[in-house]
């Protein structure tokens, strides 16, 4: 690893300006509007059917209400995992009969999710527009002070004594503003804590449906690799082990017979130890798919190895308190190789960047690369089978891939 230094840097000081901070500011711009005609449309329709309900045009407006709720908490729930990082599964059944659409619990939750949301709006965007306007406008006060002659500058009257008393102000709002990314995501703490409480799976039913499918979807992933690696056993070393064993069958019968041909015997030698070698080689390979040799050493090592044997030139980094459990490992390190694999492969790149880090108790892997882009999950692709696999461990996978590059994808397993 080069540039260990500087890199930790620009990703713990820098970093959050780049990408999690703006994403977090946006979140903030886009939550009160979105909040508000969210709320205000479903309150019409709820209340004005609650109201009528004595009438039959009145319970059918409810049902309508909370499905749209339910709508409008999908549309949350994805800008909460895009914005806000926070993946949070939905409900995956839907009421079936127009009774249990007046119970559904996802849709009255959604429903509270929306009343609470819009005062925690207004406390997101209160507090990032002080930051960041006090933040800068007493940063630039000194320059104003010269600018308006000795004015004072409207909302950000710090003296009238001179030039030199704005100065450690300007310093400490410089602070404020460094400072400033790590309080709006405490801040959006809340906005995380009402998501998974309300817009994520509550309910143990809910719960236990997520659990079944990710095992199935492991069970399918164990299937999928066991008839791999039979396959592979078949195909390579059972048929190179087939062929050493004829060749030497036919020399063994060379030697026994009365007049021994050494250039035919020579030639079979040569090809049974040939054949012995590529056996080796493929026996090789196949135990280092089901488990590196590498990772014994951890994944820094285990990464660094393969960003070595690729094809490409590939930058990596990996900071991380403590060591994964082996099976996490394991994913991470596949996960790696299989997201190279695709950047060399479809993307025609000879240069990528690899990084691993512990960020709010998740493991992310980036892998990013300036190549053609447009990379996509496909329903039997190596991406949608990665992220089969992500989803076994509560993983995720997302990808930022337009046409013409770059290409950034995301591996997120939390800790």
């Amino acid at each position: 690893m080069r540039n260990a230094g500087p890199d930790l840097f620009r990703r713990w000081a820098v970093e959050p300006w780049r990408r999690r901070f703006w994403a977090e500011l946006g979140w903030v711009v886009l939550g009160l509007p979105l909040a508000v005609l969210s709320l205000i449309g479903i309150a019409l329709v709820l209340l004005s059917g609650i109201a009528l309900s004595p009438l039959l045009i009145g319970l059918p407006m409810v049902a309508g209400a909370l499905l749209a709720a339910r709508a409008l908490g999908g549309t949350h729930r994805r800008l909460v995992g895009t914005l806000l990082g926070l993946k949070l599964t939905g409900p995956t059944s839907k009421p079936a009969t127009f009774r249990t659409s007046l119970t559904d619990g996802p849709g009255w939750r959604a429903v509270a999710y929306l009343v609470l949301r819009v005062p925690l709006a207004v406390l997101d965007l209160g507090v990032t527009a002080f930051l960041l306007l006090y933040g800068l406008g007493t940063l630039t006060y000194p320059l104003w002070w010269f600018v308006l002659d000795g004015r004072p500058l409207p909302l950000f009257d710090i003296g009238t004594a001179g030039l030199l008393p704005s100065l450690p102000l300007a310093l400490l709002a410089a602070a404020l503003l460094l400072a400033t990314p790590a309080l709006v995501h405490l801040v959006l703490g809340l906005d995380r804590l009402l998501a998974r409480a309300l817009l994520g799976p509550t309910t143990l039913s809910e719960r236990v449906r997520d659990l079944e499918e990710s095992r199935a979807a492991v069970v399918e992933t164990a299937d999928v690799k066991l008839r791999r690696i039979e396959r592979d056993l078949h195909d390579g070393a059972q048929a190179q082990l087939v062929a050493l064993a004829m060749k030497l069958g036919v020399a063994k019968d060379e030697l026994d017979a009365a007049q021994v041909d050494l250039d035919r015997l020579r030639a079979l030698v040569t090809a049974a130890h040939t054949g012995a070698k590529d056996a080796l080689a493929e026996l090789r390979d196949l135990a280092r798919g089901i488990h590196p040799a590498a990772l014994d050493a951890g994944l820094e090592v285990a990464l660094s190895t393969l960003a070595a044997r690729s094809e490409a030139e590939v930058r990596v980094l990996v900071s991380l308190p403590v060591r994964p459990p082996a099976a996490i490992e394991s994913i991470l390190y596949f996960s790696a190789a299989e997201l190279l694999t695709n950047a060399i492969k479809h993307g025609g790149v000879d240069r990528a960047e690899l990084q691993l880090f512990e960020l709010d108790s998740v493991l992310r892997l980036f892998v990013s690369d300036r190549g053609r882009g447009g990379a996509r999950v496909h329903p039997s692709g190596g991406l949608a089978g990665l992220a089969d696999r992500l989803r076994a461990v509560d993983g995720y996978l997302s990808i930022d891939s337009p046409p013409g590059g770059p290409t950034v994808v995301v591996v997120e397993i939390p800790v």
